[in-house]
């Protein structure tokens, strides 16, 4: 599969581990230049140091994409190598809160971060995608977006405004050579989540080894079709694709990558 991204330069916001992480080597991979996004200087620039070391091309764009001045501040660095063609939106983050815990200001807290932080770029990034004619403008969304559990009303609240948003800014983007879409992953074995879950393990009786305790997850939590959970590469496949030109045809799409947690006819 031919991606043809040699000429692309892509910016993943949230890139200094997990997900983004996996999406920066992905297509740097495949030949696009990245500019990696983090907050923590020292682990944004491991990884983009990690992509040079196997051949790729990487910057750094350092700041926090939860005020207007942070968002200015990683527009100017990633500007600076040249134009980003490429827009993939995963920065966020959640808390273990329920319906008792998850106060109002921790709902604010959420959508300031996992909804406006995007927000921010595609406002800063996307008219000048516009003027050129051609762009990807990507969101990390979630299966919990469309069917979401008791747990995290906060969280699944605002990946269901990064999809509404992704399929609004389509419509707004008809007959530029921009497109917009989601990739909206299922559970994925990502350093995070497998501390979470062994720690969950004793009092789940998952068992001690991480095949038993990723068994057991599977069967109590996120029930799916392929038995295991995700990968990071399997996300950053998904986003490359979109990011090709075999993508021209597909927008205002989401692709949902979660071993069929969610089902759907249509």
């Amino acid at each position: 599969m031919k991606t043809n991204l040699d000429s692309r330069r892509a910016l993943v916001t949230g890139a200094s581990s997990g997900l983004g992480e996996a999406i920066a080597h992905m297509l740097a991979e495949e030949g696009a230049a990245v500019i990696v996004h983090g907050r923590d200087e020292v682990r944004t620039r491991a990884v983009a140091d990690a992509i040079r070391a196997e051949g790729g091309r990487a910057d750094v764009a350092i700041g926090n994409l939860a005020t207007d001045e942070g968002a200015d501040l990683v527009l100017a660095q990633a500007l600076a190598g040249g134009d980003v063609d490429i827009l993939v939106n995963n920065a966020g983050s959640y808390h273990h809160h329920d319906w008792h815990t998850a106060t109002p200001d921790k709902w604010g807290e959420a959508y300031a971060v996992n909804v406006l932080s995007g927000v921010r770029m595609i406002q800063r990034i996307v008219p000048a995608m516009v003027s050129r004619g051609w762009g990807r403008v990507i969101q990390i969304g979630g299966g919990l977006a469309e069917q979401p559990t008791a747990m995290l009303p906060h969280y699944q609240a605002s990946l269901a405004a990064r999809h509404n948003l992704a399929v609004s800014l389509a419509r707004r983007l008809k007959d530029t050579g921009v497109t917009s879409n989601v990739v909206a992953p299922g559970a994925i074995l990502v350093p995070a989540v497998k501390s979470f879950l062994e720690n969950m393990a004793p009092q789940q009786g998952w068992g001690e080894t991480w095949e038993e305790i990723e068994r057991g997850c599977v069967v109590d939590i996120v029930p799916n079709d392929i038995g295991r959970l995700g990968r990071p590469e399997e996300i950053a496949g998904a986003v490359v694709y979109l990011s090709s030109g075999l993508a021209d045809y597909v927008n205002g799409a989401t692709i949902r990558v979660d071993g069929g947690t969610v089902k759907a006819a249509f």
